[in-house]
């Protein structure tokens, strides 16, 4: 079976508005255009992986559950525009803040690129042919570490990275949905 291309994305502020440590299904909110422009991406052959950087999770302000809890409530309502994630990826680590297991160095925190090469291995992915879309400069870390091309959106902390964003070849974009419309303008 031939690997297949992916989207992958991050979640607060790039997928959903940026609050802070969200946690609570009842202030998720995508942003405007956001679940219309993955169920292009899907339609257009590309599998949708969400990657996330959690560390409220170390730093005990939510538990794992709590987060998987708010995932299944942004998966459902993704199915209610025919939208179907093939996974999402946690890290609830951090390397300094927090206490106990999750207080650590690990691979999958973005910058590092191990949530993606997770994701590769587990859902035969074409990183070569894959791309990030993201609101800081991990995402496109991450990217560029596991050699996808990148997106940076404006939206949630995007706007502070713009400066960056050269250093890993990245296009800025002003939102996720127009990161979809270049991804499938590359591929006419």
């Amino acid at each position: 079976m031939k690997d297949k291309p992916a989207v992958f994305l991050d979640r607060d502020g790039t997928i959903n508005i940026e609050k802070d440590y969200l946690i609570d299904p009842a202030e998720f909110e995508f942003i405007p255009g956001v679940p219309q422009a993955l169920k292009r991406l899907q339609d257009a052959g590309f599998l949708l992986v969400v990657v996330t950087n959690q560390s409220g999770v170390a730093r005990g302000f939510f538990s794992l559950s709590q987060v998987e809890q708010l995932h299944e409530y942004m998966s459902m309502l993704l199915a209610d525009f025919g939208v179907t994630l093939a996974g999402i990826y946690i890290c609830p680590h951090h390397p300094i803040a927090g206490t106990g297991e999750y207080r650590q160095e690990c691979c999958c925190r973005k910058g590092q690129p191990g949530l993606l090469l997770q994701a590769a291995e587990d859902l035969a992915i074409d990183l070569q042919r894959s791309y990030v879309i993201g609101d800081k400069e991990a995402d496109l870390q991450a990217g560029q570490a596991a050699g996808c091309q990148s997106f940076l959106v404006r939206t949630g902390y995007g706007e502070k990275f713009v400066e960056t964003a050269f250093e890993y070849e990245a296009e800025v974009v002003a939102d996720l949905p127009d990161a979809v419309f270049k991804i499938l303008s590359q591929q006419l």
